[in-house]
This record gives structure tokens, C-alpha cells and sequence, in this order.
């Protein structure tokens, strides 16, 4: 299917929102994000932001991805100094889910997900402190790490900034972003949880550095680019990425490939992004009562972007968690 998306078509919602990276969205029409600030925000079918926060910390906690529990409470990933993922009670209160893995703390973490069997799926892009260590094609020492009945461990490791996973419609498969790797991959998974049979599903070009990632009804994967605002869409079964739609300087771009290329790539790379409406967007959810509402996160906006989809989404695990 060639689905293309104009600017004009993508419209802001919600205001006042603060690093807005991860997004999910409900049936009860509810679509929560993370907030810097140190929890999740809420924002409402009226379009009332409501939040979360952390009320125990004893850190500065800085969400980056999210995830909604059976039980209703959140999971949070911190990618300030103390790294880890926590567990955010409706009433503010937090407590640690994963800090060490293997006797080891765990690094600044990106991104949270939660599976049909309530396994806790983590990543953690790169060991490398600060993390724009990490922004070079040859890093990969980033990992994944697995909490379920059998104990926390990690399956999956030397990756290129490990981002985003979601299982595939099967529930055999991991799908990752690598960031800086440029490459979307893919592990089977085995009984156990273990991570084998690693595969690239697709390399990406020049101006592409994957984030985030989800699956539509069909089995079409939907991925978003940071620093150049691209959504890509691969058909299912498929591994050529066409872009949707891009919002992007090609000025800009170039400044950054060449970073990128010459292993100087840097924080300025990714928060000077010059574009037209999008503000270095990140993960993407289907949303609205028929699932053709797609959100956008972003790093410098304090507002979401969405838009209409052709094709409807895939309910997430999480669709029916949400009674507020």
C-alpha cells in the first residue's frame, strides 16, 4: 500500500506537555505520555491534561518510555543519572521494578514493554555515560533485559542504541529499533523468554535513525525517525521502508549525517532540529475508538501530534487496562 501524509494533515493536540517522548493510547479514549517532570501525564477525550507524578522520589526522576500494567499502574524507565525502571502508582507513588540486572546497576534506560503474559521487556541503548556516547555507528553495547516468573536477565545484547521493541502479531518475534545501528531487528522468541535468531528486517539510508515502533492491524510496521521528523511504513512481510511523510531541513541533515559519519555526533545534533511542524518526534500509538488515530511523541514539543490513518491499528495489550 503506498500511504503518503502531508504536514497540513497532521494537526497538534494537548499543551503544556513536558518531553512527551513515549505515547500510548486506551479504549477509553485516554492518551497518556511521559512526563519530564517525573511521571506520566494524561491527556483526556475533552483534551484536559491531568498528571502523575512521582511523589517518594528520592532522585530526579526523568521518564522516557512507559508502559500501562493489568492493574492499572505504570511502569517508567528513568534516563537521568539513576537509570532503571519504577513502578508509578495512580497515587504518585514509586517504587523500584529494575535497578541491577546480573549483581549490575542498570544504566539510563529508554524504552518499557509489557507483553500478554505481563513479562516486563526493558532497554537500555547504550553502557556509555553520557549516553551521546553512544550516538556513533560503531557503539553497540546496547541490551535488553527480561523480568517474568523465572527472574530478571538479559537476553539480548551488543546492539546499536537499543529503542523501541513491540512483539509482532504472532507473539513469536521481538522486533528492536537500533537508533545509530540504523536497523530495525528482529529476535524469535523461545519458550523460556531467551532471545535467539537475531535478523536484520531492514538497514536504513542516510537522514533515518529509527525510534519509535509499532505494528498496524494488517501486520504493517510503522517507525518513527528522529532529528529528521520521518514516519516509515514496511508492509507486512516486507523489508523496503518508504517514507510517509518527512519534516526536515536538508541543511540540517546533512550537518548531522556528517557528525554521524565522522563519530562526533552530539547532543546539539539532536535538540537544534529545524524543521516546519514537527519537533523531533519519537514514538507512535494508534488511538480513537476505531484505532485510525495515530499519536505522535516528541522531544522538543510541548504538545502531541496526530493524524488519520488508512489502515487501523493493532489493539495494544494494554487497550482495555484503562478504566479512568
Amino acid at each position: 500500500m503506498n500511504i503518503q501524509l502531508s504536514l497540513d494533515q497532521i494537526e497538534t493536540v494537548g499543551q503544556g506537555l513536558n518531553r512527551p517522548e513515549c505515547v500510548l493510547c486506551t479504549a477509553a479514549g485516554n492518551v497518556y505520555c511521559a512526563d519530564w517532570g517525573g511521571g506520566v501525564a494524561r491527556l483526556a477525550p475533552d483534551g484536559t491534561v491531568a498528571r502523575i507524578l512521582a511523589r517518594n522520589a528520592d532522585f530526579d526522576l526523568k521518564p522516557n518510555g512507559i508502559a500501562l500494567c493489568r492493574d492499572g499502574t505504570f511502569l517508567v524507565t528513568d534516563l537521568g543519572a539513576r537509570g532503571g525502571l519504577y513502578r508509578l502508582d495512580r497515587d504518585g507513588r514509586l517504587t523500584p521494578e529494575i535497578v541491577e540486572v546480573h549483581g549490575q546497576r542498570i544504566p539510563p534506560s529508554n524504552f518499557v514493554l509489557v507483553d500478554t503474559q505481563d513479562r516486563i521487556w526493558l532497554t537500555v541503548s547504550t553502557r556509555r555515560e553520557p549516553r551521546a556516547l553512544g550516538y556513533r555507528p560503531d557503539v553497540n553495547d546496547g541490551f535488553i533485559v527480561l523480568k517474568d516468573r523465572r527472574g530478571t536477565r538479559v537476553v539480548a545484547d551488543g546492539l546499536g542504541y537499543t529503542n523501541e521493541v513491540q512483539m509482532d502479531p504472532t507473539g513469536r518475534w521481538l522486533y528492536v529499533n537500533e537508533t545509530f545501528g540504523r536497523r530495525l531487528s528482529r529476535f524469535r522468541i523461545a519458550d523460556d523468554g531467551a532471545l535467539q535468531a537475531r535478523e536484520t528486517v531492514t538497514a536504513f539510508g542516510p537522514g533515518t535513525f529509527p525510534d519509535g515502533l509499532t505494528f498496524d492491524a494488517q501486520g504493517g510496521i510503522w517507525i518513527t525517525s528522529i532529528v529528521s521528523n520521518r514516519i516509515l511504513y514496511i508492509e507486512p512481510g516486507g523489508h523496503d521502508p518508504r517514507v510517509v511523510v518527512e519534516d526536515a531541513d536538508p541543511d540540517h541533515l546533512d550537518w548531522v549525517e556528517a557528525a554521524f559519519q565522522a563519530g562526533t555526533m552530539d547532543r546539539p545534533h539532536l535538540d537544534q532540529v529545524k524543521s516546519r511542524k514537527l519537533r523531533n518526534i519519537s514514538s507512535l500509538a494508534f488511538g480513537g475508538a476505531d484505532l485510525r488515530t495515530v499519536y505522535l511523541g516528541c522531544l522538543l514539543d510541548d504538545r502531541l501530534y496526530r493524524f488519520r490513518s488508512p489502515l487501523p491499528g493493532r489493539p495494544p495489550v494494554h487497550w482495555r487496562y484503562d478504566s479512568a
